[in-house]
């Protein structure tokens, strides 16, 4: 098999791995992206669709006593665990917990919100450049709510995280809510819209385009086995050996398991997830992602239909479906929205990256040199795909970097 040698091999090519491949390619690098299958399709591909510029705070674990038995009792919409899952991530679990203590996670989201202030400018900047602008959205989404006391605690946290970091909202009441979603059950309590997001309405096409763009750039796409890659940067792939002086980490729920390899333990888990393509009834018509945060689902509008996705699993990655959570929220969602025929043979599953502080691991590697991280995104992998991929290139070609990039390093573990 023959040898080809560029200047850095991305492993993972789903969004943050083709982002960072196209800003190391448009700073002048030669790069291969290297993936088992084509971009985009593993956790990338079935994602709600959102790009949360609001998202200044990450997920929390929930620290209110009922919620965590409501939690235990494993029937909770939002989340449901598998019991043998449980030993194995108890120690992030409990650091996670820990975390989200309220001085922690505010403490955590002074660092983290200098990545979000990015997300939607980094986003429109490559859509631009890939030509991809019919997928982007720029209408934000909303939170719907059944009761007065679900709808005030959410509107006095969005009240918040404006004072804090300038995130734009509007509250709606029922008519408001109406008229901007006229097919939703008329009998909610209101709404709350992210002005400020954006929406995706095909992330799998999004990110097809980055990588087509990449392509265009001059870089080239192999598949391959990330298990494969050695020290001194090389790797197999069907079509030649890859060999390169630098390679970033990007796989996303799998690159646990190759940092291992080279002697990293990191606090690292995965939240899995299931969604379903739905025809609307009739003429109805969603015009925004809807999240009923209340029973623990969203409704996207996506190219195939309207998207359902769920909460949290925690489970081994790679233990087979239980997609038990999209059973129980798709009767609560078709009192929502006239919900047609299912779309799919099955549902969908996939994996998020999750870190104990729930912030991205950015950066070198302590001890090897030419060794990059980009992964442990969590639910804002979409979000902050682009502005990692431009911090990582920035870093790598030592050039000033858009935010502070040192919280984000494996250092701090």
């Amino acid at each position: 098999m023959s040898r080809i040698k560029f200047d850095t091999v991305v492993l993972g090519a789903g969004i943050v791995g083709v982002c960072v491949a196209v800003h190391l390619q448009k700073r002048g690098r030669q790069v291969a992206l290297i993936d088992r299958k084509l971009p985009g399709n593993e956790t990338s591909f079935g994602n709600a669709g959102l790009i949360q510029r609001e998202g200044v705070y990450p997920y929390a674990f929930p620290r209110e006593l009922g919620t965590l038995l409501r939690y235990a009792r494993n029937r909770s919409p939002e989340l449901r665990y598998h019991a043998d899952a449980l030993l194995k991530t108890a120690p992030f679990l409990w650091q996670y917990w820990r975390n989200s203590h309220p001085a922690k996670h505010a403490a955590i989201a002074k660092s983290y919100a200098t990545l979000i202030e990015h997300c939607v400018s980094e986003h429109r900047a490559l859509v631009t450049e890939a030509g991809a602008g019919e997928l982007l959205r720029a209408s934000g989404w909303i939170k719907v709510f059944r009761t007065e006391a679900a709808r005030d605690a959410e509107i006095r946290l969005a009240e918040k995280w404006h004072r804090e970091y300038g995130v734009a909202f509007e509250p709606l009441d029922p008519a408001r809510l109406q008229r901007a979603e006229p097919h939703l059950d008329a009998t909610l309590s209101g709404g709350l819209l992210y002005s400020s997001s954006h929406s995706v309405s095909d992330p799998n096409a999004l990110v097809t385009a980055y990588a087509k763009y990449f392509e265009a750039l001059g870089g080239r796409f192999f598949i391959g086995d990330a298990d494969s890659l050695r020290e001194g940067w090389e790797l197999e792939t069907r079509a030649a050996t890859i060999a390169a002086s630098s390679v970033v980490v990007a796989l996303g729920p799998w690159s646990d398991r190759l940092a291992r390899r080279f002697g990293y333990r990191l606090p690292l888990a995965v939240k899995r997830g299931y969604h379903m393509h739905y025809a609307p009834l009739a003429q109805a018509r969603l015009h925004h992602p809807v999240l009923d945060i209340e029973r623990g689902y969203l409704l996207a509008p996506m190219a195939r239909g309207i998207r359902l996705t769920t909460g949290a699993e925690i489970a081994h990655c790679d233990a087979p479906k239980t997609p038990a959570q999209l059973a129980a929220v798709e009767p609560v969602a078709r009192t929502l929205f006239p919900l047609g025929e299912r779309l799919d043979d099955e549902p969908w599953m996939g994996r998020r990256p999750c870190t104990a502080d729930m912030m991205p691991i950015i950066g070198p590697a302590r001890n090897q040199a030419g060794l990059w991280f980009a992964f442990g995104h969590a639910h804002h992998g979409l979000t902050l795909g682009p502005v990692t991929g431009r911090l990582i290139a920035e870093m790598m070609t030592g050039e000033e970097t858009l935010v502070d990039a040192r919280p984000f390093r494996v250092e701090r573990f």
